[in-house]
């Protein structure tokens, strides 16, 4: 399945609206900071990631910014990180 790796970062105007937007993004990617995301996302899920941020923001008061990084297996991110160590995504395999 390829994979592409996303920084998602948002603007939300009202704190109930921000909320939602949240609870949707931790649900698809790993959080880095108050309003961003970094996301492993195939074509199916980005495109179920945008129907459902769609339709909680308002188009006129909201902005949502998905930075496509490329393939998730194939990409190195050059990250500059001050504070916090910053640790990319990855996809870890799970047993059932």
């Amino acid at each position: 399945m390829d994979e592409h790796l996303y920084i998602v970062s948002y603007d939300i105007a009202d704190d109930k609206r921000w909320r939602r937007v949240f609870k949707v993004m931790n649900g698809y990617g790993e959080w880095l900071q108050l309003s961003v995301f970094q996301c492993r996302l195939s074509r199916r899920k980005h495109a179920e990631l945008i129907a459902l941020l769609d339709g909680i923001i308002h188009h006129r008061d909201d902005h949502i910014l998905l930075l496509d990084l490329g393939l998730a297996d194939k990409i190195a991110p050059r990250v500059v990180s001050l504070g916090k160590a910053f640790n990319t995504f990855t996809r870890e395999p799970l047993i059932v």
